[in-house]
């Protein structure tokens, strides 16, 4: 009998594990469950989610090929297919970035083809959509499912191996209370959203995200005679304002260019990190931070002066590293960067201290599960900001239609600071920001800060929470390890608690073969989750755990 595999959600994650489980030279039993009515789009890029105007922040360079690359995909597309895009054919290349849409339209593309190559090597595929998995019960010998079937009635399923694939978690309401969104998306929401005064909590790009559904909601981006993007309200949106807000009040930069695939670092490499894991010390942050200094100061020296990086500590390296960008205006400063960022990437020029941090960044993030609660708490406070903003760079067309708005007197950045305070039952709509002494309204206020951790608590899955199986992650303080015949203090991180393979871990005598893939359960593991990349990368070592146990057992059955 074909081992049964199941997968959850059919975005980028359960596509890349379809991808890896198909390879199995054993045949599978496969069932794809999918909310939606048409799988493989996934939420980021779905076009009932998105705008048609959002563009994602992943160029086809970047993103790990699936049958074929975006670019060979688009490439094949008929002329008409092309302009139904709103993709020129000249256009396409490597590096260029695309609307989400059109993301989604290329995995869905993907995920037919790997269900029909799955089918040529022998595996049973079968793709159930419109069923919500409702409930998750492990049992001693398989994973029992429990489906709400499109016609609202209700079916149960047995596996052998279940991969939860269910990528980021939004609200099915986001307008809270008139005028008070607690998320960007669902983006047509946000369409009503006419002739008011708009808060946005948020610069990065879901800020972006939200911005750009209100404007074109408001009026439209257009090329002037010299090729300059400009922004044209609509005749009857002269109370539309935006003002988007952060405790910096700085904008995301352009993406730069650099090398890809990564030239590896020389100081801050894998092989440091693991020997500092290998002590098997928690308190390895300070240790780190040196590895980040020498590795920033070889790479660019004079930016590391202009910096004082010597001097810099963990708690001292953010503001040194914002200070510039801070005390400029936001939209200056995006101007001379976006400037910057396109000679650059004319001319094939990689800035070595952006590039340098963006090569570490992965290579630190493999010390974040052994770290004590103290320099958790450091690294997340301090350290964590600095790459964040150094990978979550934007499309050059982002900032240009960040400039257009401005210039159109219709966007605003303000600064926050850590003193603030969001008031939504003072008002009829939206929120009012006190800050500085001053109290502002806003008629329509959206929370764009993103997808936030979620942990056990929130598992949406109740006989996991009856049975016990899920429990949030821990680390470990460092003192009690050291503190001789003192036991281990356990201290709760958020997330769950997982093993290598992302598998719950528990001391039941139940089936160890649910696989949590779900993004906002690995925030506190992966600290620097970046979209399809990463989901490329935890499917990797989900599915090759599924094709490992699978390969192993059909080998003992053949012993037999």
């Amino acid at each position: 009998m074909d081992t049964k595999v199941a997968i959850i959600g059919t975005g980028p994650t359960g596509i890349y594990t379809l991808k890896g489980v198909v390879a199995s030279k054993v045949p599978l039993a496969i069932t794809i469950f999918e909310a939606e009515s048409d799988p493989g789009k996934g939420t980021p890029y779905h076009p009932d989610i998105n705008d048609r105007a959002m563009l994602s922040n992943i160029a086809s360079i970047e993103l790990p090929p699936i049958c074929e690359t975006l670019v060979e995909w688009l490439r094949r597309q008929s002329d008409t297919e092309l302009q139904r895009l709103g993709i020129e054919r000249t256009a396409i290349q490597e590096r260029e970035f695309y609307p989400r849409v059109v993301l989604g339209e290329y995995l869905q593309s993907q995920f037919l083809q790997l269900v029909r190559l799955g089918q040529s090597r022998g595996h049973v595929i079968n793709i159930k959509a419109r069923h919500r998995v409702t409930d998750i019960a492990l049992r001693q010998d398989d994973i029992q499912i429990s489906v709400q079937r499109p016609d609202d009635t209700s079916s149960t399923f047995g596996f052998d191996h279940v991969v939860m694939a269910t990528g980021h978690d939004w609200p099915q309401n986001i307008e809270e209370k008139p005028g008070y969104y607690i998320s960007p998306w669902p983006a047509p929401e946000l369409k009503r959203i006419t002739n008011r005064s708009v808060g946005i909590l948020g610069t990065s790009l879901s800020g972006i995200d939200a911005l750009i559904t209100v404007a074109t909601a408001n009026g439209a981006f257009y090329h002037d005679a010299t090729g300059q993007i400009e922004y044209q309200p609509k005749p009857d949106s002269d109370d539309f304002h935006v003002t988007m807000m952060s405790r910096k009040g700085i904008l995301p930069e352009a993406d730069f260019y650099c090398e890809i695939p990564y030239i590896a670092p020389i100081f801050c490499t894998t092989e440091a990190i693991d020997g500092l894991l290998a002590t098997g010390r928690h308190d390895l942050l300070d240790d780190v931070f040196e590895l980040f200094r020498q590795e920033l100061a070889a790479s660019d020296p004079d930016y590391a002066a202009s910096i004082g990086l010597s001097a810099l500590t963990v708690e001292t390296l953010a503001p040194a590293y914002f200070a510039a960008r801070e005390h400029s205006g936001p939209f200056i400063w995006a101007a001379r960067n976006l400037a910057e960022a396109e000679q650059n990437k004319a001319t094939h020029y990689t800035v070595r201290w952006r590039y340098a941090i963006l090569r570490m960044h992965e290579v630190i993030a493999r010390v974040i599960p052994q770290l004590d609660d103290e320099d958790l708490k450091r690294f997340h406070k301090h350290f964590k900001t600095v790459f964040v903003d150094d990978y979550a760079t934007v499309p050059h067309e982002s900032i240009k239609r960040l400039l257009a708005l401005h210039r159109a007197g219709k966007l605003d950045v303000m600064a926050l600071g850590n003193d603030y305070r969001i008031d939504t039952d003072s008002v009829e709509r939206g929120a009012a920001v006190a800050v500085e002494g001053k109290t502002l309204a806003y008629a329509a206020f959206i929370d764009a800060t993103g997808q936030h951790s979620m942990s056990a608590d929130d598992i949406p899955f109740p006989s996991l929470q009856e049975q016990g199986v899920v429990r949030k992650a821990q680390t470990v303080e460092a003192q009690a390890v050291f503190d001789e015949g003192s036991p281990d203090v356990a201290v709760q991180t958020g997330g769950i608690e997982l093993d290598a393979a992302f598998r719950p871990v528990f001391q039941h005598n139940l089936s160890n073969k649910l696989y949590c893939a779900a993004i906002s359960f690995l925030l506190h593991k992966l600290p620097f989750v970046q979209g399809i990349t990463s989901a490329e990368e935890i499917s990797a070592i989900v599915s090759k755990a599924i094709v490992d146990d699978v390969t192993a057992k059909n080998r003992l059955q053949l012993v037999k």
